[in-house]
């Protein structure tokens, strides 16, 4: 296995965030990297031609798991204290709406047709879909223990939710909330992302140290992937555009694995901020951002070199990283 190590930047102030922040020209153009940071109650908002703070939203007390509608240009964005999901408006990063959801959510994802939203709820042990414009619950149907990561496959038809307490994926129908099937994989779920053509899921197990492949038509786990000495926490993954890598975020080695997706071997290890939990990449699949929990900070990794060309302060404990484009 390939080894990259290259060791953070050092910390800079929030009120001065880089001014040479080095990003490959096609990152540039990329519009505004948004960070939720559930230990201070803000997102942040970077422009990532620029690297300087854009925004510090106040969105709500928690917020975790990010989701984008491009089709309105607005955000979601999961509040476990407050027992919603926050709505901001993308242009003008403010929020303009507040959505009940249960209690907990941890996750949402935005459906298909981009009416409803869906979110995990970790106390209660549901996944709840709520209708955006009237606010109406859907279903609250009962998932796994301690439900996290929550993902919609690509033909907008099945959620996927992982119990960490009970090692399972519960598979939704979207439109009903009718349990599906119980899949089951590796200690602690945390993540799911789906390949860019649909046919598999890949879930990451934080403490059996793993990463589970799913047969998404036949829900159906069919491999599973070690990582390391299995003690590096597995967190966020994020699929590259070709189907050929999927990249994660391990907890506890403080680094991001790459995986070929075509041997399901770990390729590459790249060295970054502290307890890195999700991540996110550039549309064309050449940089990663990863939100560094511990470090309260962002890296920026050159997936072409596998290395990090740059490392930003955002807010305290960064859980989830998400790129939003900007119309030319």
């Amino acid at each position: 296995m390939l080894r990259l190590d290259q060791k953070a930047a050092p910390a800079l102030a929030l009120s001065a965030l880089i001014t040479t922040l080095s990003l490959p020209v096609e990152a540039q153009r990329l519009g505004t990297l948004y960070a939720s940071n559930e230990g201070g109650n803000t997102i942040t908002a970077v422009d990532l031609s620029t690297g300087a703070v854009v925004a510090t939203i106040q969105a709500g007390k928690r917020p975790r798991g990010m989701s984008y509608d491009s089709r309105t240009g607005r955000i979601f964005v999961a509040l476990g204290t407050d027992n919603s999901v926050a709505v901001i408006d993308a242009a003008t990063n403010r929020v303009v709406d507040v959505i009940p959801t249960g209690r907990d959510p941890e996750q949402v994802v935005v459906s298909a047709d981009g009416k409803s939203v869906y979110v995990s709820n970790e106390e209660v042990e549901k996944a709840t879909a709520v209708d955006i414009e009237s606010k109406r619950i859907l279903f609250a149907s009962p998932v796994g223990k301690e439900p996290e990561g929550i993902g919609l496959t690509n033909d907008g038809q099945k959620l996927y939710v992982t119990g960490e307490s009970d090692s399972s994926v519960t598979v939704l129908d979207a439109k009903s909330g009718k349990t599906l099937r119980t899949i089951r994989v590796g200690a602690r779920p945390r993540f799911v992302a789906f390949s860019p053509d649909g046919k598999r899921a890949f879930v990451s197990a934080e403490n059996g140290g793993t990463v589970s492949v799913v047969d998404v038509a036949r829900d159906s786990a069919i491999a599973t992937i070690a990582i390391g000495d299995r003690t590096t926490k597995p967190t966020g993954l994020a699929v590259a555009p070709s189907g050929a890598f999927l990249y994660l975020a391990n907890g506890r080695s403080n680094e991001v694995s790459v995986i070929d997706t075509r041997s399901n071997l770990v390729v590459a290890s790249v060295s970054i901020g502290e307890r890195p939990w999700g991540i996110a990449l550039s549309a064309d699949g050449k940089t990663l951002y990863t939100a560094n929990g511990r470090s309260g900070s962002v890296s920026v990794i050159d997936l072409t070199t596998n290395r990090v060309t740059s490392t930003f302060k955002v807010g305290d404990r960064p859980y989830g990283v998400l790129v939003v484009y900007r119309e030319h």
